[in-house]
């Protein structure tokens, strides 16, 4: 089995990816060896010499920074933290994103400006290795003292106390332990602090987000292409010359994508008797290219993010310095998630007007895309649902971001709300999903209808592989196990 090596070396989304699918192994590089032991033992002489107290490590949290707690006490401090942050409702979280959480909190931890002990972060990598994943609640996180609520359900288990799933069963931390044969983790002073702060819980929706939302992106493109051949479209407006004279980068590259994808189409070198498509086929280019574009810089910012520390207070040995400050604020990550979740919704409101456009009986197609509408409905109802998926993007794609709510006794009196943003993203990238495998069940049934002239060798190749999984459909049928088998045919076919 593949081990990575957590370390300094940048950490990218892909990589990110290939260990979660590839379920690699986890390790400490010698590297964050000696930093996480560097800068424990850096905090411990430091509270051992210093009489002046340290926010979160001789000082109580939040509004009660004022209160100083004897050096008896630091670590019942730091298990007292976990276990009142521990306030999570709603649903579980899904387990590759606590995958993804493990992983990130191990990486940031891992720089060695956290002041965790060193069996603490190597506990959470025997989490990941075994696949023991704590049990935590998607909703409870302002994303501004970092993901306080989930990330408090993710560590809880260390100290014996939560729940966790191990091999699809849920049993609690004390449980867990005791089977695996591991003694709770004493907390050390700091360490509770360290664990809980941080955006991991945010940036683990994102990474997972932007994953899917790239996969989505490329899908784009291929089923819009086979749209627009279906709808006897014009290739014209996918001419590079047009998109070189305004040449935003995903325009471009989205045209010189469209027209690779319907190379050898005969249906698109057919004579056109119309001038001019609807805005859904003729500025795709536009459309989807803005959805690039805006990945692309979701993308550079949650890099940052991932590869960062982001609890507080920051400890720097080399500067001999202890600071409480805000790296832990959701704000520089929750604007560009509240960004790519408009984005996405986009590319599902195009898909939706296509779709729209496939089932009015337009160009030679008949009626709800069956050869004999008013006994059969054939495709109408498909709509509904796109339709429906897209109205609820247009809500969930209102910012999150643009709120906040004071807490703490209005010590956190600007909140980023990013955690609230992250799970609306992963259920407009869910919608999203959706829409798209409905467009591409309509645009085969009308692709099918053009035969025997044929799309190009790439369309019809995507064409043939779906109609392994969903047939033609010449009279109704009970219409939703087709739409599930198109959303799979987009998470395992390769386009």
């Amino acid at each position: 089995m593949t081990t990575h090596y957590i370390s300094t070396e940048h950490l990218t989304i892909e990589r990110i990816g290939e260990i979660i699918r590839n379920h690699e192994q986890l390790a400490l590089s010698d590297d964050a060896r000696r930093r996480i032991v560097r800068c424990r033992k850096y905090l411990d002489e430091k509270i051992a010499s210093q009489t002046e107290p340290v926010y979160g490590v001789t000082t109580g949290f939040g509004s009660l920074c004022k209160v100083s707690i004897g050096k008896h006490e630091l670590s019942q401090l730091q298990v007292n933290l976990m276990k009142s942050h521990a306030c999570g409702v709603g649903e579980r979280t899904e387990k590759n994103i606590v995958r993804i959480m493990l992983l990130l909190k191990i990486q940031s931890l891992s720089y060695g400006y956290s002041g965790c002990k060193l069996d603490t972060v190597e506990r959470l990598i025997d989490f990941f290795n075994h696949d023991i994943l704590p049990v935590v609640y998607r909703q409870g996180s302002l994303g501004a003292s970092g993901d306080l609520v989930p990330l408090a359900h993710l560590c809880l288990p260390l100290v014996g106390e939560g729940e966790v799933d191990m091999d699809g069963e849920i049993v609690s931390g004390r449980e867990m332990l005791a089977k695996m044969g591991w003694k709770p983790i004493e907390m050390a002073s700091k360490e509770g602090l360290a664990l809980l702060n941080g955006t991991q819980n945010m940036s683990a929706y994102a990474v997972w987000s932007l994953l899917e939302a790239q996969r989505l992106s490329d899908w784009a493109d291929a089923i819009a292409a086979m749209s627009l051949d279906a709808f006897d479209g014009r290739i014209e407006p996918f001419t590079h010359a047009v998109h070189a004279v305004r040449p935003h980068q995903g325009q471009i590259e989205t045209a010189e994508h469209f027209r690779e994808l319907l190379d050898g189409s005969e249906l698109i070198q057919s004579p056109k008797v119309h001038v001019q498509d609807p805005y859904s086929f003729r500025c795709v280019p536009q459309v989807h290219g803005a959805v690039k574009d805006t990945l692309r810089y979701v993308k550079s910012v949650i890099d940052i993010e991932i590869n960062s520390a982001t609890d507080n207070p920051t400890v720097c040995p080399d500067e001999d310095l202890i600071i409480s400050a805000g790296n832990f604020h959701g704000e520089p990550i929750a604007l560009p998630i509240d960004f790519l979740s408009i984005a996405m919704s986009e590319l599902a409101n195009i898909s939706e007007r296509r779709i729209y456009r496939l089932v009015s009986g337009l160009r030679g197609l008949p009626d709800f895309l069956v050869a004999t509408p008013g006994l059969n409905s054939g495709f109408m109802i498909t709509q509904y649902t796109a339709a429906s998926c897209v109205s609820l993007n247009k809500s969930l794609a209102m910012p999150s971001s643009v709120d906040s709510i004071p807490s703490c006794q209005d010590q956190e009196d600007l909140v980023s709300m990013g955690a609230n943003a992250a799970l609306k993203l992963q259920q407009v990238v869910l919608n999203t999903e959706r829409v798209l495998a409905i467009e591409l069940f309509n645009a085969a049934q009308a692709l099918d209808f053009r035969l025997p002239k044929k799309s190009s060798p790439k369309i019809m190749k995507i064409r043939d592989s779906f109609r392994e999984l969903v047939p033609f459909i010449s009279d109704d049928v009970v219409m939703y196990p087709y739409i599930e088998r198109a959303i799979l045919f987009l998470r395992n076919y390769q386009p």
